[in-house]
């Protein structure tokens, strides 16, 4: 029994030495991952930061803290009412790019980083925004990005903090100036159109009647050309028909015979309600008369004067 007895505590003493040797070794062996970082506190009290790989602790002795991450986080903060230098409240959201330069400063410097940043942010806005009017606040984001920035990397330096870059993600003024803003651009965009509109019809107009003046210039040059052409024609017309009957050597008689030919035509058309007869007709009557008097005698006459006869 008492060979038994004394078996069983010393395998109890061996299981509670292996389990303490476990524990040990779980507590002085950690392995940091890369882009993060420890601090040690040896008895309560800072010792080192940590870096990542294989890392010993001494048990029972050495704490380790939780781990930071040293790579750039974002936060989104909710919407802040800020006040214009007009008096108008606007809500403004906030996004901030920031990193942890030095894990000890972060650690020990401030408790709780992310909201000190968040209040940092907001105060430094209403300071910034509140120097503004609203039509400055929302024309002038980069501006506002650049100051805050500046302020808050100054601020957050002592921090361990690296601020890499303040957004403004919107500006949203009240309803009424919201409305009203919106009224005023389509009152703008409606002017412009109009402009626009009364632009482009005194446009059309202009080259309408240039296009006009052109084409009346190009048809009087037109009828100028076809008259003259015209002229011409005629001109080479009555100097060929002239030549012609010059090299013809008309006789009187057959221009009498041509000058009746052509009466007839002075009636032709219905618009012809008086035919005046010139006095050369008598004339050419005359000759056409002499002329068949000569070229054929009447049988009747004997050939003397009806006046000599018995």
């Amino acid at each position: 029994m008492n060979a038994s007895a004394g078996t069983i505590g010393v395998a109890l003493v061996l299981i509670v030495l292996i389990i303490f040797v476990l524990v040990v070794l779980v507590k002085s062996v950690r392995i940091i991952p890369q882009a993060r970082a420890g601090v040690v506190e040896r008895l309560g009290k800072y010792q080192r930061t940590l870096n990542p790989g294989l890392t010993i602790l001494i048990p029972f002795v050495d704490r380790l803290l939780p781990l930071l991450d040293l790579r750039e986080q974002v936060v989104s903060f909710p919407p802040q009412p800020v006040i214009t230098e007009d008096n108008l409240v606007v809500s403004i959201d906030t996004v901030v790019y920031f990193q942890v330069t030095d894990p000890r400063a972060a650690t020990y410097e401030i408790a709780n980083y992310i909201q000190a940043v968040e209040q940092l942010t907001t105060t430094t806005l209403r300071n910034v925004v509140g120097g503004l009017n609203l039509e400055e606040a929302l024309t002038s984001r980069d501006q506002i990005n650049g100051q805050l920035r500046g302020v808050l990397d100054e601020a957050t330096g002592r921090w361990g903090i690296r601020v890499g870059r303040v957004e403004l993600k919107a500006i949203d003024p009240p309803h009424s100036i919201q409305d009203s803003m919106e009224k005023q651009m389509r009152a703008e965009r409606d002017r412009r159109a109009a402009i626009l509109t009364a632009e482009g019809t005194k446009q059309s107009q202009i080259l309408t009647a240039e296009g006009q003046r052109q084409a009346a210039i190009l048809a009087a040059e037109g009828d100028a050309k076809a008259a003259i052409l015209r002229a011409d024609g005629e001109a080479q017309a009555i100097h060929k028909v002239f030549d012609a009957i010059h090299k013809g050597n008309p006789t009187q008689k057959l221009l009498a015979y041509q000058y009746l030919q052509t009466l007839p035509k002075l009636a032709d058309g219905s618009a012809n309600k008086l035919w005046i007869i010139p006095s050369e007709v008598g004339e050419a009557l005359k000759g056409i008369g002499n002329v068949l008097g000569t070229t054929t005698p009447d049988p009747r006459s004997d050939g003397q004067d009806p006046a000599a006869r018995p």
